[in-house]
């Protein structure tokens, strides 16, 4: 006669380690979810970087194409001036002090 009680408590035992493992221990459910989310953050990261590599390269493009954006650059970043131009800065007032 077969003892049911150690099997049937075996087999509880062994059902209670794999679902501990499904939910907790490595290559689980939690850990894939996590993973999951890292992969969307990685994409997100590489479509910006996508994105500002693809805006430098046409900076360079112009930039090897001609003067006037190196010129532009210089203007713009710089606050540079050719010799026969006047440079005036424009300072707002607040508009209680009118």
């Amino acid at each position: 006669m077969i003892r049911w009680k150690p099997v049937l408590f075996t087999l509880v035992l062994l059902l209670a380690v794999l679902q501990a493992r499904l939910w907790i221990g490595q290559g689980s459910i939690a850990e894939l979810v996590s993973l999951g989310r890292q992969i969307e953050d990685y994409a997100h990261g590489n479509d910006e970087l996508r994105e500002r590599n693809r805006r430098l390269e046409v900076e360079v493009d112009e930039f090897r194409s001609g003067v006037d954006s190196v010129e532009e650059m210089a203007r713009e970043e710089l606050g540079l001036v050719r010799q026969d131009e006047t440079f005036y800065v424009l300072v707002e007032r607040p508009a209680s002090a009118l």
